[in-house]
C-alpha cells in the first residue's frame, strides 16, 4: 500500500501492523497503531505453562519498545526481550468499502517465527512458533465495531492450517479479508458470525469453530474524540473451520472491538 493522506473525505487515516505468534509454550502479540496524527504501541506475552500474562500499552511511543519492520518482531520492555524473525509471504489482500471510505488490508497466517526470548535478564531461550500478521490502512467509519479471529493449527490429516475470520469490517460476501490457509495456500472463506461470548464462530453452511480462552487482554479508552473498548483473549480452537475443514488442534486469538474514531 502506498503513501496515504492523514485525512480523506473528513475521515482520519487508521493504520496498523499487528503480529501474533502462537506455540505450545507461548502466545504473544505486538502492534503499532496510527489514528490520524496519534500513535500507539502495545504488546502482550502469555506464558501458557505458568498461566502468566504480561502486557503494556504506550500512547507516547518509546523508541525500541516495539519494532515490527518487515520480517522482524522485537519487544524490549518491562524485562521482556523477544526477538523473532518472521518468514513473511505475499499474504491475502482485500480492499473493501467502509462507511464513506475504504480500507485496504493484507493478512498473513501460518508463517514461521523463530528467535529468542529473555525474561528479566534470564538467558535467552529459543522460540519456534507460527504467526499471523495484519497490515491494515484505511478511512474507517466514525463508529466501527468488529469481531475477529486468527489462528494456526493442524487438521485431522496432519495438514498445517491457519485462518483469518472477521465480521463487521472487510466482510462483503466476496472480496473480503476472510481466509483459510491449507498447506500455506489461502482461500477466501464464506461469511461468518460470532457468538456474543466469543466462544463460537459459525458460517452459513453450519460449520462451527469453537474457542476456549486462556488469558485475556482488555482495554477501554476515552480520549473524547477517540474512544475504544476491546477484549482480545488468547486461547485454543476446536471444531470445524469454514469450508468443512476439521481441526485436530488450534491456537490463536479472538477479538471484539468497538471504536469511535
Amino acid at each position: 500500500m502506498g503513501a496515504m493522506r492523514l485525512m480523506r473525505g473528513g475521515r482520519p487515516l487508521k493504520r496498523w501492523r499487528y503480529v501474533g505468534i502462537f506455540s505450545e509454550e507461548l502466545m504473544a502479540c505486538a502492534a503499532l497503531v496510527q489514528i490520524g496524527p496519534a500513535r500507539q504501541a502495545f504488546w502482550a506475552l502469555y506464558e501458557r505453562a505458568e498461566d502468566r500474562l504480561r502486557e503494556r500499552t504506550h500512547t507516547l511511543l518509546r523508541r525500541g519498545t516495539v519494532e515490527l519492520e518487515q520480517g522482524r518482531m522485537r519487544i524490549r520492555d518491562d524485562g521482556v526481550e523477544l526477538d523473532l524473525a518472521l518468514g513473511e509471504d505475499a499474504g491475502f489482500q482485500a480492499r473493501c468499502a467502509h462507511g464513506r471510505g475504504e480500507v485496504w488490508t493484507r493478512k498473513q497466517a501460518g508463517i514461521r517465527a523463530q528467535g529468542t526470548l529473555s525474561l528479566r535478564g534470564s538467558a535467552p531461550r529459543t522460540i519456534e512458533a507460527r504467526a499471523v500478521i495484519d497490515d491494515t490502512a484505511g478511512y474507517h467509519a466514525r463508529h466501527t465495531e468488529w469481531w475477529w479471529a486468527a489462528g494456526v493449527g493442524t487438521g485431522t490429516d496432519g495438514a498445517e492450517l491457519a485462518w483469518n475470520l472477521v465480521s463487521g469490517v472487510n466482510d462483503p460476501a466476496t472480496g473480503s479479508e476472510r481466509a483459510v490457509w491449507l498447506g500455506g495456500e489461502p482461500e477466501e472463506a464464506p461469511p461468518v458470525s460470532f457468538s456474543a461470548d466469543l466462544r463460537r464462530i459459525h458460517d452459513q453452511h453450519g460449520d462451527e469453530l469453537r474457542f476456549h480462552a486462556e488469558a485475556e487482554r482488555r482495554r477501554r479508552e476515552n480520549l473524547v474524540l477517540i474512544r475504544s473498548d476491546y477484549r482480545a483473549p488468547f486461547g485454543t480452537f476446536s471444531g470445524t473451520l469454514p469450508g468443512g475443514i476439521t481441526l485436530a488442534h488450534g491456537l490463536g486469538v479472538v477479538e471484539h472491538h468497538r471504536a469511535v474514531w
